[in-house]
C-alpha cells in the first residue's frame, strides 16, 4: 500500500454522486432530483458518468442544496462512502471496500494498538497500518490489497466512525452501498431466499461450508459456529471473510475454483448451502471426468449445477443436508436424467421448492432449491420426495419441509411423490408439473380446496348503497388542478425498462391487474420511481376490468406502463381516488388504436375530506369484493375438476 492513499478537503472536487446518492443525501424520493435538473438552470452539470447515469461533484451538489434550503446534514458514514468510491473508482471499489474491512476489522481486535498509531503524524502512521493491521487481521484470503491510494484523512474518518458506531456495523452498511452500486455484477442470493435456505439446512449453530460464497450472504445468514467458504474472486472471497469474522464466525475463507481447486479436500460439514453459477460449460468436465466426487455420476458437459450439487454432497458428512439454488430447467433437462435418478434411487434428493421468477438473479426463470441429504451407511433408503410449489410464498416452503420431516399434514402446495414413480423415462422432477398431476388423483386436495372456497365466499363484503329519489350534482374537479395546488403529484413509469433481472423488486402492470406481490426485477439507476406506502397505482392503458390500487408496501419500482399518485393524505383520501380513477372513460385520450390514461383530465368529485374519506371506505370495499370475486373463481374452476376427475376415477363418492 502506498503513502499517497488520501482524499483531503482540496481533492473533494474529485467525489462524485450520481442521482441516487443526491435523493439520499437530500432525504427525497429520485424522482424529485429529475425534476430539479428540468426545474433549476443552476443545477450542477454532470462531471462524469453516462448519459443515463451522469456524475455530479458532491461539492457542487452540496452548495445547491444550501442555497435552495434543501441540504441535510450528511452523515459521516455517507460522506466515508463517496470518499471510497472516489479513491477506488468503478474497478477496484471493492479492494477498498475490502481494505476497509480489514482495517475496522483491527479496531475490533486491537483498539489500543490503534489509538497509539492515530497519535502519530498521518505519514508515520501512514506507513506503519499495513504492517498492524497485517499482524492482527491474518485470515484474509491473499492479505490486504495493495497500491491503493488511502488518505490518512479517510481512515481516521473511518475510524471515528467505526468507534462510534461500532465496526461490524459500520462495515455491514458499507458493504449494503457497494451491492447497490454494482448490483448487476454481483449475483447476490436475495435475503429472503437465503434465510429460507439455511432454515432448512438447519445451519444454525453448525459447521457450513458455502463452495461457491460470492460476498458471503449465505454464511452470514447462516448462524454457524464455522464457516468455510471459496470463491474464485479474490475480492468477493476477502469481503466474506471479513464480514464472518467481525460477525464473531470463525472462518475459513479461501480464494480459488472449487472445482478444479479444491481448497477444502476431504472436509465433511453439518451443513452446505450454495447460489452456484448457473450455465456454466467451461466448469471443467474435460479434466474432472474420473474425479471422485462424481458419486451419482459423470455431469454432462452441459449440466454444471449437477457438478457443483455433488460437489457439496462430497462436503456434507453422512446425515448432513445440502440445500443449493438451482435453475428450473435442471429438474428436467435430458442430459441430466442419469444422475437424476441416481441421486433418486440412493434416496439423496429429498425435497424440490419452485420459487418465483427473480429469486435468483442469474435464472432468467423461477428457480428451484434442492434440499439433499448425504446417506449414512446401512440406511434404507426414504421411499418418497418432497415436492413444493411455493411461488413467493417462502414461509409456505418451510412449513411443508417441517411437515414432510415430522411426518403432520402438508400444505395444499406441496407433495410427496413415490421415487418408483418419478423413475420414468424423463425423470422430471418439476414440481409445477407432479403437484398438479398429483393433485387430481389425491383425495384430500378436493376437501382443501372447497375449504378455501367455502372460506373465500363466507368473505364476501358487499357494501349497502342506498338510493337517493333525486340525482345528486356533485361539483368537480380535476387531477391536474389538484396537482397545480400541490394536493398530489403523478408520477410515471418508464417507458423502457428491464424487468427480468437485479435487485430491486419490480411492480409490473400484470402485478398490478393480478393485485399480487411485484414478480419483476431491475437494477437500480436514476429516473426510478420508488412505491410509497398510500401511493395509487393506475394502469397507463386502462382496461375496464383493471382495479385501481392503493398500495400498502413501500420499496418496489414503479415498472412500464403504470402511473402513480401520490396524495396529501390530509387534503385528498387515497381510496376515494383510486375509486374515481377506475372510471377511466373521460380520463383518457386516444393514441392510434389505443385509449392512454390522461391524467391531467381524470374527473373527481370536489367533497371535504370526511366525505372522501366515507366515499373511499366504499370503493375499498367494492374493489376487495371484486378481487374475491376473482379469487373465488379462479378456486371454483380448480374445485370442479378435482370433483369431476374424483368422482370418474372411484377416489371420491358422492356425499
Amino acid at each position: 500500500m502506498r503513502d499517497d492513499l488520501t482524499v483531503n478537503a482540496a481533492d473533494r472536487d474529485d467525489v462524485t454522486v450520481n442521482a441516487a446518492d443526491i435523493a439520499r443525501l437530500a432525504d427525497v424520493g429520485r424522482a424529485a432530483v429529475s425534476n430539479w435538473r428540468k426545474r433549476f438552470d443552476d443545477f450542477p452539470s454532470p462531471v462524469g458518468g453516462t448519459a443515463s447515469s451522469p456524475a455530479f461533484s458532491l461539492v457542487q451538489v452540496e452548495q445547491w442544496l444550501r442555497r435552495h434550503d434543501r441540504y441535510v446534514e450528511v452523515p459521516p458514514l455517507e460522506r466515508i462512502w463517496q470518499w471510497l468510491r472516489a479513491v477506488g473508482g468503478d474497478l477496484r471499489l471493492g479492494e477498498v471496500v475490502g481494505y476497509t474491512g480489514a482495517f475496522l476489522l483491527y479496531l475490533q481486535r486491537d483498539a489500543s494498538g490503534w489509538k497509539k498509531l492515530s497519535r502519530l503524524g498521518d505519514d508515520d502512521m501512514l506507513r506503519q497500518l499495513p504492517a498492524a493491521v497485517s499482524r492482527v487481521v491474518t485470515e484474509l484470503p491473499g492479505g490486504l490489497p495493495r497500491e491503493l491510494e488511502i488518505v490518512p484523512a479517510l481512515i481516521r474518518a473511518i475510524a471515528d466512525v467505526g468507534a462510534e458506531q461500532g465496526p461490524a456495523e459500520t462495515f455491514d452498511e458499507i458493504c449494503d452501498r457497494y451491492v447497490d452500486v454494482h448490483s448487476r455484477r454481483l449475483l447476490v442470493t436475495p435475503p429472503k431466499v437465503a434465510e429460507l435456505m439455511v432454515r432448512l439446512a438447519g445451519t444454525a449453530g453448525a459447521t457450513v461450508m458455502d463452495p461457491s460464497c460470492g460476498i458471503g450472504t449465505l454464511l452470514l445468514a447462516s448462524g454457524a459456529v464455522r464457516a468455510f467458504g471459496q470463491d474464485v474472486n479474490g475480492t468477493a472471497a476477502r469481503l466474506t471473510a471479513v464480514r464472518l469474522l467481525l460477525h464473531g464466525t470463525e472462518a475459513v475463507i479461501r480464494r480459488g475454483d472449487s472445482m478444479r481447486a479444491d481448497a477444502f479436500p476431504g472436509e465433511r460439514v453439518d451443513a452446505v448451502v450454495c447460489n452456484p453459477p448457473f450455465n456454466d460449460r467451461s466448469w471443467g468436465y474435460e479434466e474432472l471426468t474420473s474425479d471422485p466426487r462424481w458419486e451419482y455420476g459423470l455431469p454432462p458437459r452441459g449440466e454444471s449445477e449437477l457438478a457443483w450439487l455433488q460437489h457439496c454432497l462430497a462436503h456434507v458428512r453422512p446425515g448432513g443436508l445440502v440445500v443449493i439454488m438451482m435453475p428450473g430447467v435442471a429438474a428436467s433437462r435430458r442430459a441430466g436424467r442419469r444422475v437424476r435418478g441416481n441421486l433418486l434411487r440412493a434416496g439423496a434428493l429429498r425435497a424440490v421448492v419452485t420459487l418465483s421468477a427473480g429469486a435468483a438473479p442469474a435464472s432468467s426463470g423461477a428457480p428451484d432449491l434442492w434440499v439433499l441429504r448425504r446417506p449414512a451407511p446401512d440406511e434404507q433408503p426414504p421411499s418418497d420426495v418432497l415436492m413444493v410449489n411455493a411461488g413467493e410464498d417462502l414461509a409456505i416452503a418451510e412449513t411443508a419441509w417441517r411437515a414432510y420431516t415430522e411426518g403432520a399434514e402438508l400444505p395444499d402446495v406441496g407433495r410427496t411423490m413415490r421415487i418408483i414413480d418419478l423413475l420414468d423415462e424423463e425423470i422430471a422432477l418439476t414440481p409445477s408439473q407432479r403437484v398438479g398431476i398429483l393433485s387430481q388423483s389425491e383425495p384430500s386436495a378436493f376437501t382443501g380446496v372447497r375449504k378455501r372456497a367455502m372460506t373465500a365466499l363466507a368473505g364476501l363484503d358487499i357494501p349497502a348503497l342506498t338510493p337517493l329519489a333525486q340525482r345528486r350534482d356533485l361539483p368537480m374537479t380535476s387531477v391536474g388542478e389538484l396537482a397545480r395546488a400541490g394536493v398530489v403529484t403523478v408520477h410515471q413509469g418508464p417507458l423502457k425498462m428491464t424487468v427480468e433481472e437485479g435487485a430491486l423488486p419490480v411492480l409490473t402492470a400484470k402485478d398490478l391487474l393480478l393485485n399480487r406481490a411485484p414478480r419483476g426485477r431491475t437494477a437500480d439507476g436514476p429516473e426510478l420511481v420508488f412505491i410509497e406506502s398510500g401511493d395509487v397505482v393506475a394502469p397507463l392503458i386502462p382496461r375496464g376490468d383493471t382495479a385501481v390500487r392503493v398500495m400498502g408496501e413501500a420499496g418496489a419500482v414503479l415498472g412500464p406502463q403504470l402511473l402513480l399518485f401520490r396524495v396529501d393524505p390530509e387534503r385528498l383520501d387515497p381510496h376515494f381516488l383510486a375509486g374515481c380513477l377506475r372510471v377511466t372513460g373521460e380520463a383518457s385520450t386516444r393514441l392510434g388504436s389505443l385509449a392512454r390514461m390522461d391524467p391531467r383530465r381524470a374527473q373527481l368529485p370536489r367533497l371535504s375530506i370526511d366525505e372522501q374519506r366515507t366515499y373511499g371506505d366504499v370503493f375499498r370495499r367494492l374493489l376487495a369484493f371484486e378481487d374475491t370475486v376473482h379469487e373465488v373463481r379462479r378456486i371454483s374452476e380448480g374445485l370442479v375438476r378435482l370433483g369431476f376427475d374424483g368422482l370418474l376415477d372411484g377416489t371420491l363418492q358422492p356425499g
